[in-house]
């Protein structure tokens, strides 16, 4: 396989190390956590060639003995070096039992450098202030930006490029496949249900797994649509599946504890407040809906707003649906102080369909960038203050406006 230089998190994790927190990489399975893990062992050892690393990847058979934490404890102790920077790498450290004790213990010791991938349902960032009672920090990775995607396959044309990530998506495994069907049976088979589901099963005990996977279907069905826990089960109860609020609810924050979606809360943009009443979701990797769902009914304006609210969370954004005298704006994109508005559409060719894009925007008198992105084909330009900017462009940009 083609491997790709994840820079953006590299660069993240080197200047993390030497400092005195246990690093965490978080992510959906099957994003490149390993892979990445195995970049950083290269960085120090060229950046420190003398450092004992000791790296652990317990889906080896060669660490099968490991796989309790006193074990675990000992084998990295006798073999640590007083007169050498120490490096400690442990990929899916939760398949050794009561793995928080051993990394507790080796980081009170004060002298290694730590760092641990997971499976995303049992080392999720909800959970890590109390499994390490040590100082940690995450690096949330994500499957494969459109910016990567064109980075393993070179574009002749970067619209081309684009129309083919919206149907391959950014799960990099799924590009060793020859076709379609291929890719999409890895994605929902390999990925999605033996790994994804499994964890969330396993770790919540869950005994209603059909409901689970029906609920899934409704949430990708409807990635960018405003939902409701009362939605859902009035949605399920018209095709007879009873399902009390309670139970959904939980179920929705385990997909989303394990990076299978992405919660977006609503944000009143005048009165500068949240709104609690519905939220939207996003995929981790659009490229799940179609492997799951199918390709009849491809909604390719949904899933470029999906690809936008990922690619802004890699940017370091915090995203809210804008509410606006009674228009919805996709989002409010915020970071150091400063917002963004955002409006997505795959075509905005119709007079009347850039008009419902563009009113919301002119609604809002506060001085932020606003900015519409859409597959135009053509250079940026400005409408009334406002940018208009081609989604493969953007994309592909550094900027962050």
């Amino acid at each position: 396989m083609k491997l790709i230089l994840r820079d953006t998190y590299l660069n993240e994790l080197s200047e993390l190390i030497n400092t005195p927190d246990i690093k965490v990489i978080t992510g959906i399975r099957r994003s490149g956590k390993s892979k990445l893990m195995d970049a950083l062992k290269d960085l120090i050892m060229d950046a420190d060639p003398s450092a004992n690393i000791l790296h652990i990847n317990f889906n080896l058979m060669d660490y099968e003995n490991l796989l309790e934490y006193h074990l675990l404890e000992a084998y990295v102790e006798e073999r640590y070096s007083s007169k050498v920077n120490n490096y400690v790498l442990i990929d899916e450290i939760q398949m050794c039992e009561h793995f928080e004790k051993a990394i507790n213990s080796l980081h009170a010791k004060e002298k290694y450098d730590i760092y641990v991938t997971g499976s995303n349902a049992f080392l999720q960032s909800s959970d890590l202030a109390t499994l390490f009672v040590g100082r940690t920090y995450e690096v949330h990775i994500l499957p494969f930006s459109f910016k990567e995607y064109v980075m393993y396959y070179p574009p002749e044309n970067k619209n081309v490029s684009l129309t083919n990530y919206i149907t391959e998506g950014g799960m990099a495994g799924s590009y060793l496949y020859k076709n379609m069907n291929q890719k999409y049976r890895y994605i929902n088979t390999e990925v999605l249900n033996a790994l994804v589901v499994r964890d969330i099963i396993n770790k919540y005990k869950i005994r209603n797994e059909p409901l689970l996977h029906m609920l899934i279907d409704f949430m990708m069905d409807n990635i960018g649509s405003e939902i409701s826990v009362r939605s859902i089960a009035d949605s399920l109860a018209g095709n007879k599946i009873a399902a009390d609020h309670k139970t959904i609810g939980k179920y929705i924050e385990y997909l989303c504890n394990a990076f299978a979606f992405y919660r977006v809360r609503r944000y009143d943009i005048k009165g500068k407040r949240y709104l609690r009443s519905v939220d939207k979701y996003y995929l981790s990797d659009h490229s799940f809906k179609y492997a799951r769902l199918g390709t009849k009914n491809m909604d390719y304006g949904h899933v470029l707003e999906n690809i936008v609210a990922m690619e802004l969370l890699r940017r370091g954004y915090e995203i809210y649906v804008g509410v606006v005298g009674g228009k919805e704006v996709d989002f409010v994109a915020m970071k150091q102080g400063k917002k963004t508005y955002i409006q997505v559409s795959y075509d905005i060719t119709e007079p009347k369909t850039f008009e419902r894009e563009i009113t919301p925007l002119l609604k809002i008198t506060d001085g932020y960038s606003k900015m519409i992105i859409a597959r135009t084909y053509q250079p940026e330009y400005h409408h009334d203050g406002i940018k208009i900017i081609d989604a493969a462009e953007w994309l592909l940009s550094d900027k962050n406006e």
